[in-house]
């Protein structure tokens, strides 16, 4: 998938189910539950034990369904790796100009993590395609319509903090999409194997996201 579909996709859809589960196995259930509540952008994270070596076979199974990230990479080197797996997308919570430049070097959507605006626009020049406000959940949507005011020109992706009750907050504060975890994915569900309930809570988000657009 090109770079440009991929990120208009992340900003059309808006949601992006953070995956971070305990093992591999878990990996494809939780997917499969995710793209059958209508949520198609999903970044599995390198916190995932071999993550890696699991995601080509993810990719030819249901990869024409979704947008497919990969986060909590932490350097350039990891970014590479991430990139040759075959990751659509890269994530980082902190901002490393070296995973910038893997991913520009391949062509390929990049989202660094920056919290202070000084930190978030750094991110910006330096090439990041998105910049991760995270953690999101220690100021709210206020936070991201002050940054936004003089930089309308940001694309940001706040991450923790959203949940259904409060998405249409954090969309109306101008977010380009939005990143969600425990919200999104139970782990006490993947951990009982009550992959319905992720199913429910991505139809609940899905729905809450084209509520807030037909206002």
């Amino acid at each position: 998938m090109k770079k440009t579909d991929v990120l208009a996709t992340l900003e059309d859809r808006k949601i992006v189910a953070v995956v971070r589960v305990d093992t591999a196995d878990q990996i494809d259930p939780t997917v499969d539950a995710l793209l059958a509540g209508g949520v198609n952008s999903i970044e599995l994270t390198m916190t995932i034990p071999n993550v890696l070596d699991h995601l080509p076979a993810l990719i030819k199974r249901v990869g024409d369904q979704m947008v497919l990230g990969i986060g909590s990479v932490l350097n350039g080197e990891t970014a590479q790796r991430v990139i040759d797996a075959g990751a659509n997308f890269v994530v980082s919570p902190v901002m490393k100009a070296d995973i910038i430049e893997a991913a520009q070097k391949n062509n390929i959507a990049v989202a660094v993590g920056a919290f202070s605006p000084t930190e978030i626009q750094t991110a910006w020049e330096l090439g990041s395609d998105v910049v991760k406000v995270f953690p999101a959940d220690q100021f709210g949507p206020g936070y991201i319509k002050a940054v936004k005011a003089p930089m309308p020109h940001l694309r940001l992706m706040p991450t923790g903090g959203v949940t259904v009750q409060n998405v249409g907050e954090w969309l109306s504060a101008g977010t380009f999409s939005l990143g969600l975890g425990s919200a999104l994915v139970d782990i006490k569900a993947v951990r009982s194997g009550d992959y319905a309930r992720i199913t429910s809570n991505a139809r609940a988000l899905v729905d809450a996201h084209n509520a807030w657009k037909s206002h």
